[in-house]
């Protein structure tokens, strides 16, 4: 499987949090908070693949660009950046040793806890 870092969606989401756009949630809420497969759906059908695309940091070159499979490691509900999706996906990179998508997912958890910071 030849997974890398999906460059057009890690830079969506670093703009999406220098923009605020971001939920400082708890770790362990991504399973609560992600889109469904019919949400998902909805959201390719009215704004196409590409954009649902902009929405995960790894993509997998072996796969359809065409296809949701082509696309790994959601960061977000398609209108935020979540830091329970950024950790998921930060943890399960190390985990399969994709070094750039954890490099990647820890820069945006940093992002993150700053903003936090300052909103604190």
């Amino acid at each position: 499987m030849a997974v890398k870092l999906y460059k057009t969606g890690f830079e969506h989401a670093k703009k999406l949090v220098s923009e605020g756009q971001a939920v400082v949630d708890d770790r362990d809420a991504w399973s609560e908070h992600q889109p469904t497969a019919q949400e998902e759906n909805e959201f390719i059908r009215v704004h196409g693949m590409a954009e649902y695309g902009k929405w995960h940091l790894g993509m997998d070159d072996e796969k359809p660009k065409e296809t949701k499979g082509h696309y790994k490691f959601p960061y977000g509900d398609f209108k935020k950046v979540h830091r329970c999706a950024v950790l998921t996906a930060e943890s399960r990179a190390g985990q399969y040793k994709y070094l750039d998508i954890e490099t990647a997912a820890a820069h945006l958890h940093g992002m993150i806890e700053e903003l936090a910071r300052m909103h604190s």
